[in-house]
């Protein structure tokens, strides 16, 4: 389901409806000011300058600049993010969609994005949205509180913080995410994980699961294709880890930059010995985009040799993403039984009670509703 700005301003018209004050759209060139808010990481240095310390980038910017993300500006020594109760896209999607296997299966997800990303991938499939600023979108009014009011509106378990790069709009995140906590929703965070340790820290006390992209296991890999470093996203990982959120991880196969066996292996190697054999991967395919339409689509058999290849070092939950019939089902590693059967992102079963499978016992890793 799609909230479009049809429906959006049919709302609007109406000011209130069911109680709820409806969001209204922002024209793009009031996005700026009336959405700034101050940064939460980052210190001022010499001449006027101030030092981002969101991610790792930590960009030094100049007054009137802003960062690689497009959305911290450096305003009078001062850094704020533009970035604040301002969503380019907002939709209601299945929570299977992010993609999250073994959280709350068939739940629905309130799913926003502002504009801006701190990577620079070739192969990004929302390019329109992260590689421009928030200023340069038409974005929708909506502060935390009408984000939590509007889940609940439309039947959401879970807010879903996604398409775009979170972490370039940390401050709403976290805002969101604590009102959204409050009323009973659990929380989605969609990312890359290229964050610095304090503020990964700090959203763990306010999430509740992670969808985190290891995007390869190859440093220079991560800088030709995506404009990172990949020690920084392992240490994000570990940390999730270790907080208690529940993750999963994806790591998307592409043609000739990621589909070298010997590294998905070493990859998997790493998963199973620092986040245990039970953390979830998701093997997805690619599907030629943006600055990579050259390439054609990961072929099936490749896929299946990824995830044979993760399964040989130990990994237990490993699934094939973005092809049709394959990776739909959640099986218990004890017996082998079919636990969650899915049709794409439909859920049309679900086995599991009180996190345990129901033919032998076994405890099913996740986050599963109570029998």
């Amino acid at each position: 389901m799609v909230l479009s700005r049809r429906d959006f301003l049919k709302a609007a018209a109406a000011g209130v409806a069911g109680g709820i004050l409806c969001p209204r759209l922002m024209p793009a060139s009031a996005a700026a000011d009336p959405t700034a808010r101050p940064a939460f990481f980052y210190r001022a240095i010499a001449n006027g300058l101030v030092e981002c310390g969101t991610c790792p980038h930590g960009c030094v910017i100049p007054d009137g600049g802003r960062g690689r993300c497009r959305t911290k500006e450096n305003r009078g020594g001062r850094l704020y993010t533009l970035s604040y109760g301002n969503p380019c896209a907002v939709h209601v999607d299945p929570v299977e969609k992010k993609p999250l296997n073994h959280f709350f299966p068939g739940i629905k997800a309130f799913s926003i994005a502002v504009a801006g990303c701190n990577f620079s991938c070739l192969n990004c499939q929302n390019w329109e949205i992260s590689q421009t600023s928030p200023d340069k979108t038409r974005n929708y009014d909506l502060p935390p509180a009408r984000v939590v009011e509007s889940a609940i509106r439309y039947g959401c378990r879970a807010v879903a913080f996604t398409y775009s790069e979170p972490i370039t709009f940390y401050e709403y995140m976290f805002d969101t995410a604590s009102l959204a906590r409050a009323r009973g929703l659990k929380t989605v965070w969609v990312s890359n994980a290229y964050l610095k340790p304090g503020p990964v820290e700090k959203l763990c006390g306010v999430i509740d699961a992670a969808v985190l992209n290891l995007k390869s296991f190859s440093e220079k890999t991560y800088q030709s294709l995506n404009g990172g470093s990949l020690a920084p996203v392992l240490e994000t990982l570990k940390i999730v880890k270790s907080k208690g959120v529940w993750l999963e991880i994806v790591n998307l196969v592409i043609p000739t930059y990621t589909d070298d066996m010997a590294e998905i292996s070493r990859m998997s190697a790493w998963i199973a010995k620092n986040l245990g054999e039970d953390q979830v991967l998701h093997v997805i395919r690619f599907t030629p985009l943006y600055r990579l339409t050259h390439l054609p689509p990961t072929p099936e058999e490749t896929l299946k040799k990824a995830e044979a290849a993760a399964r040989r070092e130990g990994l237990k939950y490993v699934y094939i993403g973005n092809v049709p019939g394959l990776g739909d089902t959640v099986f218990c590693k004890a017996c082998g039984k079919a636990l969650v059967k899915k049709d794409g992102f439909m859920v049309l079963e679900n086995k599991v009670r009180g996190g345990r499978c129901p033919f032998c016992g076994a405890a099913v890793p996740g986050r599963w509703d109570a029998a």
